[in-house]
């Protein structure tokens, strides 16, 4: 075995996929790309996300307490790539990348219809946003499109390569323990 630097340990343990953040702030949306967030419990559902202040979309969240995770599929990785290499202080994202949107039910930032999945969320737990970056969102609503072909999801590898989803290895029937769960 070979040790590497522990500022790599992101590119080892990154949980979920790559996903996109919609938020909106008096009445003008934006997204970013995001790829450091994780489950903290189940019911209710709650989310960590990092998003740091050099982030245009960290001043909307904090300010609103709501945003969207619309979470794309292999189709769109080059725009999800090029989504986060511009920021939305100086750029239209939505414009720029013909992103197709609908109002979400419960909260300001629009839902991304191109997306495989949206989950509409507001900020549960804000004390760690100060001091970490880290924005605890509940899940409010989740929105899916079923009749997507493609769903397979990206994860980032920390290094501008990401893994892609394949098949589904299916062991539901020996998780007995979490049976109880929806």
């Amino acid at each position: 075995m070979n040790e590497i630097s522990v500022s790599q340990t992101y590119r080892l343990l990154e949980p979920g996929p790559i996903v996109l953040v919609t938020t909106s702030l008096e009445g003008t949306p934006n997204v970013m790309t995001m790829g450091f967030h994780m489950m903290i419990q189940h019911a209710p559902p709650l989310i960590g996300c990092v998003i740091g202040p050099w982030d245009f979309s960290h001043r909307n969240l904090k300010k609103t307490g709501e945003c969207v995770i619309a979470i794309p599929a292999v189709d769109l990785a080059e725009t999800v790539v090029d989504i986060g290499n511009c920021s939305g202080d100086t750029v239209d994202k939505f414009e720029r990348f013909s992103l197709r949107t609908r109002p979400a039910k419960d909260v300001a930032a629009p839902l991304l219809v191109d997306c495989l999945a949206n989950i509409e969320c507001r900020v549960a737990d804000p004390s760690f946003v100060d001091r970490y970056n880290l924005f605890i969102l509940e899940a409010k609503r989740i929105w899916i499109d079923e009749s997507r072909k493609e769903r397979r999801t990206m994860h980032h590898r920390g290094d501008g390569s990401f893994t892609v989803d394949g098949g589904t290895l299916d062991l539901r029937k020996r998780m007995v323990k979490w049976r109880h769960l929806p």
